[in-house]
């Protein structure tokens, strides 16, 4: 709240009021991509062998275990030394090479059910999409949007509800395994504590399970190589893409850099790339949390995949010089890198605010236009209906804290916004009948300045006004 240096006040609040605002805010102790040096390597031995008891106690296979992380990705960027890249720095005001989205990406421990990615994105429908009338829905990836490119909290719920849980569900069926799965997790903001509280209904099958604070890089296993595999084989894919356009077009490298490799084209190279990260890399990645699941192949010191025996590196370093760049191993290392960059404490305010704020503040015109028409009195009677529903559910189901937890959830982001919108209206109207009254006050008056004599206005009717000009009914 606004106040002075003379103000003194202190600030209490009751644990249980800590817990939710955790919840709610999605703050955690973690520590992302590259800080394995100051990771907690006792409290990552001790969770490795609970992991293996919650296991066997569960019985649970490696086909059922899942794990999931988020990276970013510059998916229209070239090695530094490439003169697309020299170029595009020199360009005031030109800069694709910051264009980045968010990866979310999921698969299991045997590396045979990789599910679909979700994709954040700072634009809801870009130009290329509407050019080329794309659904969204049949997208190799989960189509999201905000000013950020981040994963909040609602876009994860989302993601778990339409991506995850329905192609868990058919590849446990087609396998014939017991309906039941386990998603582990980091402690990221987009990763709220309470998930698990929040999975029922038809998502009940799924049990969530959070890695410890400071041990994702020891532990997590899409950190384990799957996540910088999967950046070198799109780094090959574009390669791939711009060859095949320079050699079977009249196209310059430039021009096709410059004019059309657009964010279509990066989607499916990220599908492309997601398909070619091979079941053995995704298997050997969770040697350190559960070694057991492994492939014994894996232990044995082999490091060449017959799937694919010329390594990554140097496929995109042998396109780069057949289109003339200049291109090393260290350049595509460093790209990958580059990708991974830690997230400011400005940015992680940034997001909370992203994830705080009022739903339909992003929404599309059309919605903003629609709700514009709609009366005041009919979002007041739909809201006064939602409080009643809200008490029953409180009052008559047989999990209180469910209904609780559920009513809350939706109050918070869908119900607030109109209750929000009714006040802003209320106060608008407070404003327009202040300026009435006032333009009216001024007619009134003469060319002497005399006003005509005119009846007296009702003091609750002056109660707008008088808080206009800043007192407050006591003194009034």
């Amino acid at each position: 709240m606004p106040a002075t240096s003379d103000d003194v006040s202190e600030f209490k609040a009751s644990k249980g009021w800590f817990e939710r605002f955790k919840k709610r805010s999605g703050i955690h102790s973690v520590i992302r991509h590259g800080e394995a040096a100051s990771s907690d390597h006792k409290a990552a031995e001790k969770y490795v062998q609970e992991f293996k008891e919650y296991i066997e106690t569960e019985g649970l296979k490696p086909e059922q275990v899942f794990n999931c992380d988020e990276t970013g990705l510059f998916w229209k960027k070239m090695p530094s030394r490439t003169y697309i890249t020299q170029e595009e720095k020199a360009l005031p005001g030109h800069k694709p090479m910051k264009d980045r989205l968010t990866l979310l990406m999921c698969a299991n421990a045997t590396g045979d059910c990789k599910v679909k990615p979700l994709l954040v994105y700072h634009s809801e429908t870009p130009r290329a999409f509407r050019q080329k009338n794309v659904l969204k829905d049949n997208l190799c990836v989960l189509w999201r949007a905000n000013s950020k490119a981040w994963v909040t909290r609602e876009f994860f719920y989302n993601w778990l509800h339409h991506a995850f849980a329905p192609n868990v569900k058919n590849y446990l069926t087609e396998k014939k395994l017991e309906l039941k799965c386990l998603l582990v997790l980091d402690n990221a903001p987009g990763h709220p504590t309470d998930v698990a509280e929040r999975l029922y209904g038809d998502m009940s099958f799924i049990k969530v399970k959070f890695l410890p604070p400071n041990t994702t890089p020891l532990l997590q296993p899409m950190d384990q190589q799957v996540i910088s595999n999967f950046k070198k084989l799109y780094t090959k894919a574009l390669f791939e893409r711009c060859f095949v356009m320079t050699s079977e077009t009249q196209l310059t490298l430039r021009e096709f850099w410059r004019d059309h490799f657009n964010i279509l084209n990066c989607v499916n190279l990220i599908g492309k790339a997601w398909e070619e990260v091979t079941k053995r890399t995704l298997n050997s990645a969770w040697k350190k949390l559960w070694p057991e699941c492994v492939d014994k192949r894996d232990f044995e010191g082999f490091e060449a995949n017959p799937e694919n025996p010329v390594p990554v590196e140097e496929s995109i370093v042998a396109l780069g010089k057949s289109m003339g760049l200049e291109v090393s191993g260290e350049d595509v290392e460093e790209l990958v890198e580059e990708d991974n960059e830690e997230l400011t404490t400005d940015e992680l305010i940034d997001q909370l605010q992203e994830q705080e704020a009022r739903p339909g503040e992003t929404g599309s015109e059309e919605g903003r236009e629609k709700l514009k028409k709609l009366p005041t009195t009919k979002i007041k009677e739909i809201c006064a209906k939602w409080l009643e529903v809200q008490t029953f559910m409180d009052e008559n189901h047989p999990h209180t804290a469910i209904a609780s937890r559920a009513g809350d959830y939706y109050t918070d982001n869908v119900v607030k916004h109109f209750r929000q919108v009714i006040k802003e209206r209320e106060v608008q109207a407070t404003m327009d009948r202040y300026l009435v009254r006032k333009k009216s006050s001024d007619s009134e008056a003469g060319p002497s300045g005399i006003k005509k004599r005119r009846e007296v206005t009702p003091e609750k009717d002056l109660l707008p006004q008088v808080l206009m000009e800043g007192d407050s009914p006591s003194k009034q």
